[in-house]
């Protein structure tokens, strides 16, 4: 459930939620260098599935163009 701003500025303690449901609970004054490697790794996975999602896409609207062309020399 989403926090308000009120209810994060309160807290000591921030908590990152992966797309898996992993939880890290990171101490905001005591933010570490493996803490950033796991943001950063989140956010390296993200974007690679960004980009499958994207191609993916791309796949799709060429089969759809491809089609399209048969359907219309028939």
């Amino acid at each position: 459930m989403p926090q308000t701003q009120a209810e994060e500025e309160e807290g000591d303690v921030v908590e990152i939620v992966t797309t898996t449901g992993d939880h890290d609970v990171v101490d905001e004054g005591h933010f570490t260098s493996e803490s950033a490697q796991i943001l950063i790794g989140e956010i390296m996975g993200s974007n690679r599935d960004l980009e499958n999602i994207k191609q993916n896409i791309n796949d799709v609207q060429n089969k759809l163009k491809s089609i399209i062309d048969v359907l219309g020399r028939v």
